[in-house]
């Protein structure tokens, strides 16, 4: 068909021009084409449509005969109409111009068309009419747009992603990137797009990571995946280290058409692999360099780890160590029941130091026993509990032990002997002093008395330290029993008429082998001063000894009811040579004495005890 402008007969009318365009071959290509085609009169009335086009615009054919384009399209009409319009008024074509707007059959969405509206010219060249020529492009558009919308989500959520995520070329030039690897290095898309991949930024700093990158490419071209840690230069010159990943992607043919570059931020990961494994390997050499050895076995008695120490302690190497269990370390004459025990001691485990008072004994694998303490901890782990020993040979201990032992043995027979041997010669000075005494004068024995009181009560702090086989302190209340028996035969005469008594709060008060010398002679001096002096002139009187412990004190208190002290007399002063040398054998025990105020005299001793192990 021929749309022109040309003359018309004067008795041609416009229904019959329209007639002549609907019949044959129009007609045809009217009813059979996929394009919308329609024939409006100069009124813009609708005088032929095809299915098509009605159906575009949710009218039935018949529906849009004799009706004006306003009536079928309102909404559309403002855009429609003035194009119609023009094309009537200046007889020109308007050719492929796009009409988006809504139609019956397009409620509540836009429908799009690609239009081209013709004039249809009488013989005299004037429009009587439009051809209107419409293709229905709304389902590309709406795919266009659902395209477009799908591309920008995929852009935003990769934009919103920590993830580096990019597209390469097979031949590695960059076609996109997201954002997050871009802001982390502080560049733009620009800076990378179009170039190789390893000329960009995150990896120009350094040759060998270029390389490394180049081979990986190479690849992922061959159809492989290809993973590795690597580390990548960001912002401000710093270091990130990232999972990196380079994808092949392939068509529907199997082809690969991009590679697909993508990698996480791992840095604290590796950071925390770096903690792991540098206490690992502390964990490790506090366990090789430790000088016992250390065994930790599984329920089974299986052993799990051990140190060299421990493989080398038993002469095995450390792969046949672990070969073994527990009860393979044990002495034949135990292994049967030792097992039981394992168990019992698996079934509530506790912490067990190094077994104190017991002898254990391990077996190596030549046969040989050896002994050793043994510490035990359990240890939770999620596949259960294990337990850990503590191995230590002994055998130089033990060795020492002996020797340390002998010599105490020998230690304590000497003296032993010494003190029997010191005891005796001051039995012996004691002799002769008694010897000594019947050849003075009568008034000269008083002093060799004296003497001889004061070298038995030395004598028998020896005696003490020989009977009791303790050699560096003496029980305080014993030795006062013992010392007043002694001055009870020294003095029988006296004590026919006197008594005296030994007390205490039955605590046990030792005293150091330092302080038992001048506190023996101190009671000796005081009971013989009472004895001597407390009961001129009266047939009877009583001495008391008191020994008390307060705490880490002793306290002993000596007490007559005699006729007490002379007015100014006090330990230090007058004639007699024991009561002078009083003061002097209190500082010797850093102690310190007191005068008590009673009706016959009193002393009050204070001083430290030794400790209390025998």
């Amino acid at each position: 068909m021929e749309v022109t402008r040309g003359n018309s007969r004067p008795e041609e009318t416009a229904d019959s021009r329209f007639l002549a365009l609907k019949s044959g071959a129009f007609d045809t290509f009217l009813h059979h084409s996929d394009m919308g085609v329609a024939i409006l009169d100069s009124d813009l009335c609708y005088r032929a449509i095809n299915a098509t086009l009605a159906q575009f615009n949710g009218v039935s054919v018949e529906g849009h005969i004799g009706r004006s384009v306003s009536e079928i399209l309102p909404k559309l009409a403002p855009i429609v109409v003035p194009a119609l319009q023009a094309v009537l008024t200046t007889g020109e074509s308007l050719v492929d111009i796009e009409i988006k707007g809504e139609t019956p059959s397009t409620l509540g969405r836009i429908g799009v068309w690609k239009a081209s509206y013709l004039p249809i010219n009488d013989d005299s060249g004037n429009t009587v009419g439009i051809l209107a020529i419409a293709v229905n492009r709304t389902i590309e558009h709406e795919l266009a747009q659902a395209k477009k919308e799908s591309d920008e989500l995929v852009r935003r959520v990769l934009d919103g992603l920590f993830t580096f995520v990019g597209m390469l070329t097979p031949d590695g030039t960059v076609i996109d990137v997201n954002k997050s690897p871009l802001e982390a290095a502080g560049i733009s898309v620009d800076d990378v797009r179009g170039n190789k991949f390893w000329d960009c930024y995150w990896w120009n700093y350094d040759p060998d990571i270029q390389q490394q990158l180049r081979d990986a490419l190479e690849s992922a071209r061959a159809g492989n995946v290809v993973r590795y840690d690597v580390v990548v230069r960001m912002a401000g010159d710093s270091r990130m280290t990232i999972d990196f990943m380079l994808s092949p992607l392939r068509n529907a043919q199997g082809e690969i058409t991009h590679l697909i570059p993508s990698g996480n931020d791992v840095s604290a990961r590796v950071v925390s692999e770096q903690k792991l494994r540098y206490s690992e390997e502390r964990f490790r050499r506090v366990v090789e360099s430790t000088a016992d050895g250390l065994i930790m076995i599984d329920e089974n008695g299986s052993i799990l780890l051990a140190n060299s120490r421990a493989a080398s302690m038993f002469g095995y190497s450390k792969k046949e160590f672990y070969q073994l269990t527990i009860e393979s370390l044990v002495p034949d004459s135990i292994r049967d029941h030792h097992s039981a025990l394992r168990e019992g001691y698996q079934a509530a485990p506790q912490a067990r130091g190094m077994a104190s008072m017991q002898e254990l004994y391990a077996k190596t694998k030549k046969g040989d026993l050896f002994p050793v303490e043994i510490g035990l901890t359990p240890l939770t782990f999620e596949g259960g509990t294990r337990i850990l020993a503590t191995v230590m040979d002994i055998t130089i201990q033990k060795d020492i032990q002996k020797n340390l032992i002998r010599a105490l043995t020998e230690k304590t027979s000497l003296l032993n002997e010494v003190h029997h041997r010191v005891k005796n010669n001051l039995q012996v000075v004691s002799s002769l002093l008694s010897l000594q005494a019947r050849s003075v004068p009568e008034e000269a024995k008083i002093h060799f008395e004296e003497s001889q009181s004061r070298i038995k009560a030395m004598a028998l702090i020896h005696q003490l330290l020989y009977e009791q086989k303790n050699f560096d302190k003496v029980e305080s209340v014993a030795y006062l029993q013992r010392l007043s028996d002694l001055l009870r035969r020294s003095y029988s005469n006296a004590f026919h008429r006197i008594t005296m008594t030994v007390e205490s709060n039955n605590e046990s008060c030792f005293l150091s082998l330092e302080h038992a010398l001048p506190f023996g002679l101190l009671v000796n001096e005081l009971v013989t001063n009472a004895v001597k002096h407390a009961f001129v002139g009266r047939d009877s009187g009583h001495i008391n000894l008191v020994m008390e412990r307060k705490g880490d004190n002793a306290i002993l208190t000596v007490s007559d009811d005699g006729v007490g002290l002379p007015d100014g007399c006090r330990p230090g002063t007058g004639g007699s040579l024991g009561f002078r040398l009083i003061p002097g054998l209190v500082d010797q025990m850093d102690g310190v004495l007191e005068v008590l105020n009673t009706s016959g005299t009193g002393f009050r001793l204070m001083l430290k005890l030794a400790g209390d192990s025998e």
